[in-house]
């Protein structure tokens, strides 16, 4: 079964994207912080990541840079708003394989995701 990891701040966000990738049959393991996603990472290795941009405590670029230096190859779309541009160029320096601006179109998450999972072939 193909495993998402879902890194947001907002529960509801978290939960709702939960519902919809498991209506999908992924796997998905919830996040609620930067540190929280890490300690994820360290025991399981997700087919792809979402990552929320502003968080809390570690930012979404900052969970980046650690996800890329022990996970260089991980698949990694970020969730970020209008005015987050400076972050979203570098998180795209550090080569995020996709972004979605908030507010975002549920399906179009799910639909990207997924074919992206398909072009692994997982």
């Amino acid at each position: 079964m193909k495993k998402l990891l879902i890194v947001d701040d907002q529960a509801g966000i978290r939960l709702l994207l939960e519902e919809i990738f498991k209506q999908a049959n992924v796997e998905t393991l919830l996040a609620a912080s930067g540190k929280e996603a890490l300690e994820i990472l360290e025991e399981v290795k997700p087919d792809c990541i979402l990552l929320d941009m502003k968080m809390p405590g570690m930012n979404g670029v900052e969970v980046l840079r650690e996800i890329r230096k022990s996970k260089p190859d991980a698949v990694v779309m970020m969730m970020t708003a209008y005015s987050e541009i400076e972050l979203t160029e570098e998180a795209g320096r550090l080569g995020i394989d996709h972004h979605f601006t908030k507010p975002f179109d549920i399906f179009e998450v799910r639909d990207t995701v997924l074919k992206r999972l398909e072009l692994q072939g997982i």
